[in-house]
Parts: structure tokens; C-alpha cells; sequence
């Protein structure tokens, strides 16, 4: 069965099934495999799934924006604040709060399609806790990924997405790491991605409340840095690039 044979098959209307498809592919095209196809057998898992649920704006002006998931996944959630923004872009910088808003996936996917619309953007989205305190003990802070995306003149955007972990959730789900290995990244100094995750983890709890949430800061741009980085880079892969 193809994968948008699948999720329909959970009972997601033909947008929404669309919508996850593409994201679960463009995982897959990017070598995030925890993020990309395993995802629908985890769907088809969850015992509390409401496909028909739909997200809503509760608050709109022109530098704030509330979002509710009202039971809808994630990744619809955000899919549907990303088009609310290239609709309606901030005159110059909004920050959008989403509560009630997991799973979310590869956050790269939402800001990509923001600076692919022009604009620069900021996304982190808190998950359960799964990282302990580099010195031990029970986990305090989910995996918190941070996604940056930056447009450019030139048609490729530099769209840097990481997940505050050694390894992520998703490689834990499709059996390419076990839970121990769910630690926060960078050896000797795991302290620093340590400290990252709990700043993440508050800011959006300070500004979606219980549960877990999304944080979305998008602006116009001012400058186009992208182009010069690149020439001195001198060919070299950057964040984002296929």
C-alpha cells in the first residue's frame, strides 16, 4: 500500500493526507529517516488519533498570533500557521504561539516553506521529556529541535534544524538507537545542548502553557546575507542544502 493509501486509511481528508505524505517524503529525500515513512507506523499505533480534528487561530494582530491544536496532530497544526503566514506575512516581524500542538516532525520542512515565501524564520516545538541532566538521573527536557531558515536571492535558502539530542525519538521508533542513546548531544560538552533544551523547553511553556507547544518567530528580511556565505564557502554543503 503507498503511504497516502495508508494514512488516508486512518481516516485523514485528502488535504491532510497530502500534507503529511510531503512531509514524510521530504524526510525521507533528506536522510531523516525517523521523521520520514516509519512515522506512519507509529500513526497507525496511537490509540487517541482524531483525524477530522482541525486547528484554529484564537488570536490574530499584526505581531502575535495564537494557535490551538483542538486535537488536530501537529503537523497539520503548523502546517496550517505556515500558510496563514505567506498569506498574510507580518508588516514586519510576528511571533505565533501554538498550544496543544505534537507531534510536530522535521521542523525544517515549516521554515523552508517560509523562506521559500521570502520570509526568515525561527521554530522550536517541545516533545516529552527524554533527555537527562548530563549528570544522570531521570529525563528533564524533551529532544527540542531549533529550526532557522534564511532566504535567499538565489532560490536556496540556508535552513539549518537541530534536534537537541544525540539521536532522535524517531530513530528510537524505527530501531536505529535505543532510549539510552537519548541524551543531549556533544560528548564532554552535552551541558551546552543541555542548557539549549531546557531554554527551548521554557520559552514555549512560558508562552503556550501545558502541554506541549510551538514557538514561531517569523520577519521580512532586511538584507540578503545568504549569497556572500555561499561564495565563501566556496562550495562547501551548508545547512539545508540537498
Amino acid at each position: 500500500m503507498r503511504p497516502e493509501e495508508r494514512i488516508a486509511a486512518l481516516g485523514f481528508s485528502e488535504a491532510d493526507t497530502a500534507t503529511l505524505t510531503s512531509h514524510f517524503l521530504d524526510a525521507e529525500a533528506r536522510g531523516k529517516l525517523g521523521h520520514g515513512l516509519s512515522r506512519i507506523d507509529w500513526l497507525e499505533t496511537l490509540p487517541d488519533l482524531t483525524p477530522a480534528a482541525r486547528p484554529g487561530r484564537l488570536h490574530a494582530e499584526p505581531g502575535y498570533e495564537r494557535w490551538d491544536g483542538n486535537g488536530a496532530l501537529g503537523y497539520l497544526t503548523l502546517a496550517a500557521v505556515v500558510e496563514a503566514q505567506l498569506s498574510d506575512p507580518p508588516p514586519r516581524a510576528r511571533v505565533v504561539v501554538a498550544s496543544n500542538c505534537f507531534p510536530t516532525g522535521m521542523l525544517g520542512w515549516y521554515v523552508r516553506r517560509l523562506a521559500d515565501g521570502g520570509l526568515v524564520a525561527a521554530l522550536t516545538a517541545t516533545s516529552p521529556a527524554r533527555l537527562p541532566h548530563p549528570d544522570g538521573g531521570d529525563p528533564l527536557a524533551g529532544t527540542n529541535p531549533l529550526a532557522i531558515a534564511i532566504p535567499s536571492s538565489d532560490g536556496a535558502p540556508l535552513v539549518s534544524d537541530v534536534s537537541m539530542g544525540a539521536v532522535t525519538y524517531g530513530d528510537v521508533l524505527r530501531g536505529a538507537a535505543t532510549p539510552e542513546d537519548l541524551v543531549p548531544f556533544g560528548g564532554a560538552q552535552a551541558h551546552k545542548a543541555f542548557a539549549l533544551a531546557l531554554g527551548l523547553e521554557l520559552i514555549v511553556g512560558a508562552l503556550a502553557g501545558e502541554g506541549f507547544g510551538a514557538v514561531l518567530v517569523v520577519a521580512r528580511p532586511e538584507a540578503d546575507p545568504v549569497p556572500e556565505l555561499r561564495r565563501r564557502a566556496s562550495g562547501l554543503r551548508l545547512p539545508g542544502d540537498a
